[in-house]
């Protein structure tokens, strides 16, 4: 059974910088997984963030954070990553990383997630 787990978040300023991380442990090739970030903030619901695919080659993103924040990926570290600048209170959220498996059409996997705080 795979396991991801997130690391990274915490509190900083508004207009500071955290970069996320999720390490992914267990069996199957990592290089496999599309993987991706999701945030939920306190009484919302759950929204993407940005994605990127198996090679790290394509990456997609939530429109209002395209610019701001950053996916990468090491397939040798079986790491994911998340660059997030120029943070605003509304980025305060609890920060979860997420894995795909290729051939199916969801994110099966899951971590517990990271907390962001930004303050104003």
């Amino acid at each position: 059974q795979g396991q991801l787990v997130e690391s990274g978040g915490g509190l900083v300023q508004a207009g500071g910088s955290l970069r996320l991380s999720c390490a992914a442990s267990g069996e199957g090739t990592f290089g496999s997984y599309k993987m991706a970030w999701f945030r939920q903030a306190p009484g919302k619901e759950r929204e993407f963030v940005a994605q990127i695919s198996r090679n790290g080659q394509d990456t997609t993103y939530a429109d209002a954070l395209r610019g701001r924040f950053a996916i990468s990926r090491d397939n040798a570290k079986k790491m994911i990553y998340l660059q997030m600048n120029s943070l605003s209170p509304d980025d305060t959220a609890m920060y979860y990383c997420a894995a795909q498996r290729f051939g199916y059409s969801s994110f099966a996997y899951w971590g517990q997630g990271t907390q962001v705080t930004v303050s104003s």
